[in-house]
């Protein structure tokens, strides 16, 4: 049997909250759309490239918010050594080369990353401080990042959205 992108119901974002809950909901609400995008689309469409000369894919954004997650929420604010399952030194857009990727296991790989950044900032406040891990050592809180989380998924569901329509012509949602 042929793997497809597994459905998703996608929580409503919310409405009404306290600013915790408000960027947790909408960060989740946008990890959900971009999912909601891939659903029920094989690994063959999910390495559909855009126009060209773009090779975006879906697969692609997937495995890249997937380190992005990473590099956020874990490397940078909890100030953890994190092994990259696809940028190398060598190969720092590997997350974007779907060549040959696995997309059912890059799928669980964006899963667990999502869960491995849910326990990095469980019990911590918005307004605690860290120093970007780069050259720039700019210093951020953490309510910068989700705002700037939901800001990156936000701009790349949008090119989720006319990718999917290119693979099978569904819009929406």
């Amino acid at each position: 049997m042929t793997w497809r992108a597994p459905q998703i119901t996608r929580t409503p974002e919310p409405h009404v909250g306290d600013e915790r809950t408000m960027l947790e909901g909408w960060l989740d609400y946008h990890r959900q759309t971009l999912l909601l995008k891939c659903a029920g689309l094989t690994a063959e469409q999910l390495r559909t490239p855009s126009i060209e000369p773009s090779g975006l894919t879906l697969l692609g954004l997937v495995r890249h918010l997937a380190e992005v997650e990473a590099w956020w929420f874990q490397e940078n604010f909890a100030g953890e050594k994190v092994d990259y399952p696809y940028f190398t030194e060598a190969t720092p857009d590997a997350d974007f080369d779907v060549s040959t990727a696995d997309a059912e296991a890059d799928f669980a790989t964006f899963h667990h990353e999502v869960e491995l950044a849910r326990a990095a900032t469980a019990g911590h406040s918005l307004d605690e401080t860290f120093t970007e891990v780069s050259p720039k050592r700019r210093e951020f809180n953490l309510r910068w990042v989700y705002v700037h989380m939901i800001e990156e998924y936000a701009r790349h569901n949008g090119h989720a959205d006319l990718l999917r329509e290119k693979v099978d012509g569904v819009t929406g949602d």
